[in-house]
């Protein structure tokens, strides 16, 4: 009985801090990615995501970050992780889309746009948009 007291106290003391510390280190990185702080806000993600690892909003943080260091292909590879994660995350689809049209990859942007219109709550005001600009790449494309 006693050492079962004893492992109790040591799972209370060793996991409660550990959860905790979890939220404490994505909060801080959202923070600091509001100031604009983003390598250290990067940081932050990171260390969530070691707690945490299927905590899709930070590995949405990460692809923002990346899209704005312009480093493509961790974008893509956070991006890909958000939706594996999430697959009704709008904002995630939507950054995915954009990258993909950037990278004139329409056949994948075309089947983003198929799963978006199943999802869209909040951002479906971005399709037409989208729709737009997936017409003006193709035309480019075909000229």
């Amino acid at each position: 009985m006693k050492t079962f007291f004893i492992i109790v106290l040591f799972l209370i003391f060793t996991i409660l801090p550990n959860a905790n510390s979890s939220e404490e280190y994505f909060n801080k990185g959202e923070r600091l990615f509001n100031e604009k702080n983003y390598d250290k806000s990067k940081f932050f993600f990171e260390k969530d995501i070691v707690f945490n690892p299927k905590k899709a909003k930070s590995y949405l943080y990460l692809a923002k970050i990346y899209n704005l260091i312009e480093k493509e292909i961790e974008e893509e590879k956070n991006l890909s992780t958000v939706l594996l994660l999430d697959p009704k995350n709008e904002e995630g689809t939507v950054m995915m889309i954009e990258l993909k049209l950037k990278n004139s990859d329409f056949s994948k942007v075309e089947n983003l746009l198929t799963n978006f219109d199943k999802i869209c709550k909040n951002l479906c005001y971005k399709k037409k948009e989208i729709k737009k600009k997936l017409k003006q790449a193709t035309t480019v494309e075909t000229n």
